[in-house]
């Protein structure tokens, strides 16, 4: 099963630790060995980014930063887990990271599985039938 993970916080928090940064490089390594990492980075401020947006039939594109932002995606990685448990478990230890290494800061890690066209066929079918039901 593939897993995005979304690492949201408030914007303006300043650089990480330093000690984070290697404790995360730390668990980043061992995750490719393991194989289950499939890749991961760290997100531009919103001042550095666009938004394009569909609303109304019209379409808009703005330059961030985006003031109405309360948190941000700060950062992503993609795994390859056998289950959603192994995802969360691998969610908490890199939130642990944080909790460790960066006194007082505050975020979440939310995970999303990510659907190929099998996984969605499969996700349309259990709607369908508790519809059904």
């Amino acid at each position: 099963m593939k897993f995005m993970m979304l690492v949201k916080h408030a914007e303006n928090q300043g650089p990480p630790p330093k000690e984070l940064m290697d404790a995360i490089a730390i668990l980043s390594e061992e995750a490719v060995k393991d194989d289950t990492m499939r890749g991961n980075g760290g997100l531009a401020p919103t001042a550095q980014s666009t938004r394009v947006r569909v609303a109304n039939g019209k379409l808009t594109v703005t330059d961030g930063p985006f003031t109405e932002a309360k948190e941000i995606v700060g950062g992503f990685a993609q795994f390859e887990f056998r289950s959603k448990q192994e995802a969360i478990d691998g969610a908490v230890r890199f939130m642990e990271l944080h909790r460790k290494y960066w006194p007082g800061w505050e975020g979440e890690t939310e995970i999303r599985q990510i659907f190929g066209p099998e996984d969605f066929a499969q996700c349309m079918k259990e709607r369908a039938e508790a519809v059904a039901q």
